[in-house]
């Protein structure tokens, strides 16, 4: 790229000004660092000469005479490259069977540290820059196209290795003496950074026989991580009113447990996605091999996080001496009262402290609360309760099976005028998260972008996630009996695509024509719990036809 000043020297002068606006669009932390008076005599330098990719080179001649930090020519050419990534008309391939480079990086050498802070944070203006060469990575993200630019990590430049040189992730973990798991977990995250490009994911949704989506729905198509809910053991001890199923399964036992864990490493792989784990049961933690199947599951560079019940803080230091949870899951049943009645007298007191165990020990938490008749009053003022206590509330409909045949969901009217309200006060409490796919409802109805709804894709059952059971069944859903495999008998890629999972993952044929269809398709759990016919007919509490 050559940008070129005016050549006629009286129109030099006429358009000092612009010149001088254009100098700082291109140089804008060297301008922030050096404006006034001094600005303005580097400009006048500038001006004789029409090429704007010589400013790094007039400015470390001129440096002492203008009174410039050492380092101003070098963030002087950082800030050109980072001008040339931004106009660059490279483009980023949307599909590729293979690890690829983004085209749009960069490395540039620099004989100074810390110039990318410079770039990114203008708080950083006091932390000087010291001597020393850095490799600095400049790109432009797949998605948006928005410039970023770092300081290269070791990790970056290992994976910018691997796939410039085509090292597979075994052979990479062999030179560097890591696990393999290391080497598929750094290459995940230059994908997320956009450093490099990643085949699409094959966690995909069909669409044939839906409309044509809205391209804001675009994003829900395809998933790029994929989550087992696993259920390793029935112990518990709790008895909840509502829990889906006290069946008597035995435990996982540790080495279908090291299998299991496999299957879903290779899954992930087969799919291009991330894998992601969640220990829950029962109360995972009561399995005598948790902190081994815990500990295999880090190995194996998948997310784990855990579904359960308030532990000890000498559980959890153990847990993070392996690797800190993404995020920890309690449940709530409402206020206090309600519950304890629910869960067990003290439960409550139980959780609330528990939780304020997990923000000390800096571990994100999830509450969970399962809406029914005898609850949807509560979970207004519970949110408050858990303002600034917890990362993220939400809640999941009531699934009247197993023992939650005993309770009630509120009518229709009284659940789509909670929702409003929810949705109302979420937007003043930060910890109040949308699940519910019906949410979307309203977004369409108010004109605003959708959101993932329960799994980030709607429904995802047999979708984004399966539910496995500690006796290898895999359940489309663990809220509703939806068997599609046993993963002792059929390998998880088998089961997965199964015309039964995909019966489930399509959902009801009356969601088909749906303009909302991939981020909602309702819950399974609660049509079934209703009587009807999940692969035909919706969930009975969809209000998107009324007003």
């Amino acid at each position: 790229m050559n940008t070129r000043l005016p050549q006629d020297q009286a129109a030099v002068t006429s358009s000092r000004p612009a010149l001088g606006e254009r100098v700082a669009a291109i140089y804008p932390t060297c301008h922030r660092l050096r404006q006034g008076d001094t600005w303005d005599r580097i400009v006048e330098v500038c001006a004789k000469d029409p090429r704007l990719e010589t400013f790094p080179e007039k400015v470390s001649v001129q440096r002492d005479e203008f009174g410039l930090p050492d380092y101003f020519a070098e963030l002087a050419r950082l800030e050109w490259a980072i001008h040339q990534t931004t106009n660059s008309e490279t483009v980023i391939p949307s599909e590729v069977d293979q690890y690829t480079l983004n085209p749009t990086l960069k490395l540039l050498e620099l004989g100074w540290k810390g110039l990318p802070r410079l770039i990114n944070d203008p708080r950083e203006d006091g932390q000087h820059p010291a001597p020393g060469e850095e490799i600095v990575l400049i790109w432009l993200h797949p998605e948006g196209r928005e410039a970023k630019v770092t300081a290269a990590s070791e990790e970056d430049l290992l994976v910018v290795k691997i796939v410039v040189e085509k090292i597979t992730a075994q052979a990479a973990a062999a030179q560097g003496g890591v696990p393999e798991a290391a080497v598929d977990a750094a290459v995940h995250r230059a994908i997320s950074k956009g450093l490099i490009l990643g085949p699409s994911s094959r966690i995909r949704r069909k669409t044939e026989g839906i409309p044509a989506p809205h391209p804001s729905l675009s994003a829900f198509h395809s998933a790029r991580i994929f989550t087992l809910q696993w259920h390793i053991t029935q112990a518990c001890d709790l008895h909840c009113k509502h829990c889906y199923d006290r069946s008597d399964r035995s435990p996982v036992s540790l080495d279908r447990g090291l299998y299991v864990l496999d299957e879903l490493v290779n899954f992930c792989k087969d799919g291009h996605v991330k894998g992601q784990v969640s220990f829950t049961g029962g109360n995972p933690l009561l399995h005598p091999h948790f902190f081994d199947l815990y500990q295999a599951a880090v190995d194996r560079g998948l997310v784990v996080a855990l579904l359960g019940n308030p532990t000890s803080r000498k559980k959890l230091e153990r847990m993070c001496d392996i690797q800190r949870p993404a995020f920890y899951q309690v449940s709530l049943e409402g206020l206090q009262p309600h519950n304890d009645d629910i869960r067990g007298m003290g439960h409550f007191d139980r959780v609330m402290e528990f939780l304020g165990l997990l923000k000390d020990m800096n571990i994100p938490s999830k509450v969970m609360l399962t809406l029914t008749q005898g609850n949807v009053d509560q979970v207004l003022p519970l949110g408050e309760k858990l303002r600034g206590v917890t990362d993220d509330f939400t809640f999941n409909r009531l699934s009247m099976v197993g023992e939650g045949a005993n309770l009630r969901l509120p009518s229709l009217n009284r659940f789509a005028s909670f929702l409003k309200d929810y949705v109302k006060a979420s937007k003043q409490n930060p910890v109040m998260g949308w699940k519910d796919n019906f949410i979307n409802i309203l977004c369409r109805q108010n004109d605003v972008a959708p959101f993932g709804g329960c799994t980030g894709y709607g429904c995802g059952a047999a979708f984004n996630f399966v539910s496995l059971l500690s006796d290898g069944e895999v359940h489309a859903c663990r809220k509703f009996p939806s068997a599609i495999g046993n993963i002792f008998e059929q390998s998880l890629v088998d089961i997965y695509d199964s015309q039964t999972a995909q019966a489930y993952r399509y959902g009801p044929q009356e969601c088909r024509s749906c303009p909302i269809y991939l981020v909602c398709r309702g819950c399974l759990a609660v049509a079934y719990s209703h009587g009807l016919n999940v692969f035909e007919q919706r969930d009975p509490y969809c209000f998107i036809d009324t007003p």
